[in-house]
């Protein structure tokens, strides 16, 4: 069987069609390919789609005891670029509601205005080191990392502290 060569992208249905729309086109840095009344068509890559939003009146609100997604992300091509979306949306208002070291990433988690909860990260493994460290005891004794704070990372960043110390899942939330 062959496998697909690549995520194209998710459909968010809303009733807060406007809301989530100015939210992800700000949180993405995206631009609409396409967008009426009904549906806008969000990307900001190479891709013509990452992200549709759907404009559905009346839906319910998302019961967090069902079955569904739990969550999406989004790799950021440094950390020095991760740092920079936490400040953007913090200067929105909006911080994280969990910040944590996986070990192969360090992350950054938020919600939108429907509560869909989305990670922002930073890959601080390459693809080898990731899958040794996964297969290894650190990664078996917590499969989900390690809590952080990420005002104090991001200082140490600024103040010229390097991407390994950061990311350092040995010293981490220490």
């Amino acid at each position: 069987m062959a496998s697909p060569i690549k995520f194209a992208h998710v459909v968010l249905k809303t009733s807060r069609y406007d809301e989530m729309v100015a939210w992800w086109k700000d949180f993405l840095g995206a631009q609409a390919r396409h967008e009426n009344g009904f549906i806008t068509f969000l990307s900001y890559d190479e891709e013509h789609h990452r992200m549709a939003i759907a404009n559905i009146p009346n839906l319910e609100d998302q019961n967090r005891a069902a079955n569904g997604v739990e969550h999406f992300a989004f790799t950021y091509e440094s950390l020095d670029a991760l740092f920079e979306q936490f400040e953007h949306m913090k200067s929105k208002g909006q911080s994280p509601y969990w910040t944590i070291n996986h070990g192969m990433t360090l992350s950054a988690y938020y919600r939108d205005p429907d509560g869909n909860q989305v990670e922002t990260q930073f890959d601080s493994m390459s693809l080898e080191a990731a899958d040794e460290f996964m297969a290894g005891p650190l990664f078996a004794a917590n499969p989900i990392g390690i809590d952080v704070d990420f005002e104090a990372l991001n200082a140490r960043r600024k103040a010229g502290d390097s991407i390994t110390s950061i990311t350092d899942y040995a010293t981490a939330g220490k």
